[in-house]
């Protein structure tokens, strides 16, 4: 019979099977009514279901991390069976729970309406309010088969056909309605917590564009109402800051129909881009890495070679001319191997530290497309880092201080790390994975970096460290990566000649820090609401006149503003100034210097900084000699805190 090992050490022993609601209830009053899931040897449980033998357990309340994911996916659950008692035509799909929330999509001929989304959350309040238990059942496969069928279910019973053989079909019952789960679920009901629709969408069966188009519901639920209500106020504030919205508004950039996934920049939006391109170029050749150039379409024999055809083919844009397949590059790592292999490489060369902002082409399905954030054309600010295997440890070190450094000049002062380990689609035998794992971890620990694992996740040629950002109102958003390769200098037969005088493979580092800049501006976008700071803003200052009869001390303003090397416009039109002031505040300008017949008098001007009700009046001198301080910001000293790694052959390259 079952002895129960509990997370204290303490073991409870049973003389029959025993429930976790049961173990609950022997432990006291208290947690028997808290009590969510079971977690039985790791993995979560109904509290309803027996355990048989002797186990590790802990039981899951709603403190715990893991039960806002059992929350959501109960509320998927009592939103489908809500629409199947308002609209009985409906057939119920897929419904899982995702990042913030869950959603449901549905079959049904009629579209839905906002209307029905506060019919819909209306109901599911009602069967809240019900408490129905919610049991699991195991059914014999034919038998689930023919019921959703007999039920008008045909997408659930493509569903369990589709369950391997002598996987058991989970049915999980709560009132009337029985949705096929692999579970676990809440006791009930009554245990669901905070929950709030949001919003509908197109999608297609089980992602497929071949495949009919359904209706999908999303909504978010949380365990208590305090989490609903911060939520539902990071999202306002979100819709805030939507990039989108702010792009128009501060003239940045566009997109359109007719080059689906691809941005077009703005001059005011192209300066933000060279900016940043211009600060992140100044960094890295601090840092000790060269900056090459490969092309945009390649053989696709090189793709074949690298493994990436077999990989990421359908993402790939391909052309033919004269009988070659051609594709324009997804990625930059093949072209950099190539620079590599060109010409022999000694030890001394090592590290050599590549980059590209390289300008990369994805096939993404035009559904994924997201503003600037996610894009069909982009730029990677890539680098790929060929050195012997002693150097992995000191690499990613230098690495990691160089990402930092950058992270908190953009304003992200804080960021964590995850370890994403070998996936199940992957080149390279196990004893290489073992090493490329083993060489990550002991470089982290080094490093003192601290991170949690994200199992299976790797790149398919090695393990890699995903660098998330977390923004101003809470967000997180993974843009810099490092990984470790064994596998393609293999297979692209990518050598050095080592102090033995032979022939050996370079390991390489795969790293950004960016990511893509077109979703890193949008990022900063949206981390600033738009109120960039002064060396990033694409306009700096406007000098916007008062009376026109001061139009010629503020032209001659801006010519001494720009000679010191500030982004300025003047405005002076025959609009009042309060007219102006709103209208450049609206684009986001930083600062707005008001001129008239007083200041032009005076050799002076009043600054205003945007967000601000006062300002400030200055001899034109001072404010001159503030602003450009102020604008130089980190270009002024791009090492900051970080300790650039040896120049390796870099002295080298740029003498050759």
């Amino acid at each position: 019979m079952p002895r129960l090992t509990l997370p204290d050490g303490s073991v409870r022993a049973f003389d029959r099977p025993v429930t976790g609601a049961e173990l609950a209830a022997a432990i006291g009053p208290g947690l028997a009514k808290a009590a969510l899931v079971v977690e039985v040897d790791g993995a979560l449980w109904d509290l309803s279901r027996p355990i048989e033998a002797d186990a590790k357990v802990r039981l899951i309340t709603a403190k715990d991390a893991e039960a806002l994911e059992i929350v959501r996916h109960d509320a998927a659950h009592v939103m489908a069976e809500a629409v199947k008692e308002l609209y009985p035509d409906v057939q119920v799909t897929i419904g899982p729970a995702i990042e913030d929330g869950f959603y449901y999509d549905f079959a049904r001929a009629t579209p839905f309406t906002p209307d029905d989304l506060e019919k819909i959350e209306a109901r599911m309040k009602e069967i809240v309010a019900r408490n129905e238990p919610i049991v699991r059942e195991v059914w014999q496969r034919s038998e689930a088969i023919n019921f959703f069928k007999a039920q008008g279910e045909h997408y659930k019973a493509q569903l369990i056909e589709a369950i391997p053989p002598g996987e058991p079909v989970t049915l999980y019952r709560q009132g009337q309605f029985i949705d096929l789960c692999r579970g676990p679920h809440l006791p009930s009901t009554g245990k669901l917590g905070a929950f709030k629709l949001l919003k509908l969408a197109g999608a297609y069966w089980r992602g497929d564009s071949k495949n009919e188009m359904l209706q999908r519901i999303y909504g978010t639920a949380w365990t208590n109402e305090a989490d609903l209500k911060a939520y539902l106020t990071r999202l306002e504030e979100a819709e805030k800051r939507d990039h989108r919205r702010l792009g128009r508004e501060m003239d940045l950039f566009h997109v359109q129909e007719e080059a689906v996934g691809m941005v077009f920049w703005h001059p005011k939006g192209w300066t933000l881009y060279r900016v940043i391109e211009s600060y992140m170029r100044r960094r890295l050749e601090a840092a000790g890495y060269v900056e090459v150039r490969t092309p945009m379409l390649i053989d696709r024999a090189l793709w074949e070679a690298s493994g990436h055809w077999e990989k990421f083919r359908e993402h790939m844009f391909t052309s033919e001319a004269e009988d070659r397949v051609l594709a324009l590059k997804p990625m930059n790592c093949p072209g950099h191997v190539q620079i590599f292999r060109h010409g022999l490489k000694s030890y001394r060369d090592l590290p050599l530290r590549m980059a590209e902002f390289g300008s990369c082409h994805r096939a993404e399905p035009s559904g994924a497309l997201h503003g600037i954030m996610r894009v069909r054309g982009f730029t990677q600010d890539d680098a790929h880092i060929f050195c012997a295997p002693a150097q992995i440890t000191e690499e990613t070190r230098a690495f990691c201080d160089l990402l930092g450094g950058i992270y908190r000049d953009f304003g992200f002062p804080e960021f964590r790390v995850k370890f994403s380990d070998r996936p199940t689609t992957r080149a390279g035998s196990n004893e290489v994975w073992d090493r490329a794992e083993g060489a990550l971890k002991d470089a982290c620990q080094a490093a003192g970096l601290n991170y949690e694992l994200n199992p299976g996740e790797g790149a398919f040629y090695g393990p890699k460290l995903e660098f998330v950002l977390r923004d101003a109102i809470g967000r997180d958003w993974q843009c810099g990566t490092l990984q470790v390769d064994f596998v393609l200098p293999e297979r692209l037969d990518a050598n050095f000649i080592g102090e033995d005088g032979q022939r050996h493979r370079p390991v390489m580092l795969h790293r950004a820090i960016l990511g893509s800049l077109e979703r890193f501006i949008g990022i900063l976008i949206e981390n600033h609401a738009g109120r960039l700071p002064l060396w990033l803003a694409p306009i700096q200052i406007v000098v916007a006149t008062i009376t026109n009869d001061s139009d010629g001390y503020a032209i001659e303003a801006v010519r001494r503003l720009r000679e010191a090397g500030l982004r300025v416009e003047v405005d002076i039109r025959s609009e009042k100034i309060g007219y102006k002031v709103r209208e450049h505040s609206a684009a986001k300008i930083p600062v707005i210097l008001a001129i008239g017949k007083r200041e032009a008098e005076t050799t002076s001007v009043a600054m205003r900084r945007l967000g601000g009700t006062t300002q400030e009046v200055l001899a034109l001198e001072e404010a001159l000699a503030r602003l450009t301080d102020e604008a130089r910001g980190p270009l002024a000293a791009p090492d900051q805190g970080t300790k650039p790694a040896s120049q390796g052959s870099a002295a080298v390259l740029s003498a050759s």
